[in-house]
């Protein structure tokens, strides 16, 4: 294998951290761009040492910088975005900006440099959509504007508009994932971005598992080491460029079938309470029923599949949270 230098954008992350682990793991070089706005610097002490990585604090959003980073490169795996919909339906604007405008300032210096780039875009971008399985090219259906969290799927799908269109009028190599779901250990334990994280806090803490709605509605969960082999074939596959491709377990479970498995996995004591998601979230928040991927086209392309079950998965998560008195 020939050693690369990857750039990592939000590298720093929950999903960004664990990707930096494999890359320096099979002998890459890495430097990570991060503004610690979510991600922390505890999740890659432990390369703090190695001479392979470098950390740089910084925004996606700082031209120059970016420019000075992708020159010394040689691949981009761009995750920094504002994520999690507590944090977009407080500030829909600063997720625009920050997603869109982040992600355009990191292809404008890939296009200088002709470096290649993976965009990660997210199941989001389905929408409303209730053609599941959720297939890559299946039309979105959006919620109307005046909803805060739709200005998420739709910067995310501004995000490989923009990836394609370099690609196909400026020969850019570009590739875009959308993740379903991800969890495992180092996850925000405040549950900002994950319902898995929510859950197994209060779980731990003696507080009640708060669902949404009446629990029906289903999510497909990825544990965090399939996402992360699932992303680096999508930048190593020959030919991938110019697609999009879903990395998920095709794996369906209801959020109220969840609860009930985490509530048993951690021993809670406490009840599991139905609320409705207005109260969380507000009178215009609006969810989903069902986000299943279609994972063929990244089974027949990049030769990937996620493998870790649920129950294998929430373990190690739930161990992880123990450990760190979570």
């Amino acid at each position: 294998m020939t050693q690369q230098h990857f750039l990592v954008t939000g590298g720093a992350g929950f999903v960004g951290s664990h990707l930096v682990d494999q890359l320096l793991n099979v002998g890459h070089r890495v430097t990570v761009l991060d503004d610690l706005s979510v991600g922390t610097r505890a999740n890659l002490m432990h390369h703090a040492e190695t001479p392979t990585f470098h950390f740089v604090e910084g925004s996606v959003l700082d031209a120059p910088l970016v420019d000075r980073l992708v020159a010394a490169c040689t691949g981009i795996y761009h995750l920094a975005a504002v994520v999690g919909v507590k944090y977009v339906v407080e500030d829909p604007l600063r997720g625009i900006w920050v997603n869109v405008r982040g992600t355009e300032t990191v292809l404008e210096a890939a296009l200088r440099y002709q470096r290649k780039v993976l965009v990660v875009s997210s199941s989001e971008a389905y929408g409303k959509s209730t053609q599941v399985p959720l297939r890559e090219d299946a039309p979105t259906l959006l919620g109307a504007t005046h909803v805060p969290r739709w200005s998420y799927a739709l910067s995310k799908l501004l995000d490989e508009h923009l990836a394609f269109a370099y690609y196909r009028q400026h020969g850019l190599p570009t590739v875009a994932v959308r993740y379903f779901n991800a969890y495992g250990p180092r996850l925000d334990p405040r549950g900002y971005g994950s319902v898995v994280a929510r859950f197994i806090t209060q779980a731990r803490s003696g507080q009640p598992l708060t669902v949404y709605g009446d629990g029906q509605q289903t999510r497909s969960f990825t544990f965090v080491g399939d996402t992360v082999r699932g992303t680096i074939a999508a930048m190593e596959t020959a030919g991938a460029e110019g697609q999009v491709f879903n990395i998920g377990n095709g794996r369906e479970i209801t959020i109220g079938a969840l609860a009930e498995r985490i509530h048993a996995l951690t021993g809670a004591a406490s009840a599991i309470q139905y609320i409705p998601a207005t109260q969380a979230y507000g009178v215009d928040f609006e969810d989903t029923p069902r986000r299943v991927p279609d994972t063929r086209r990244a089974e027949q392309v990049l030769g990937f599949k996620a493998q870790t079950s649920l129950e294998e998965g929430l373990q190690l998560t739930i161990r992880w949270f123990e450990e760190q008195g979570a």
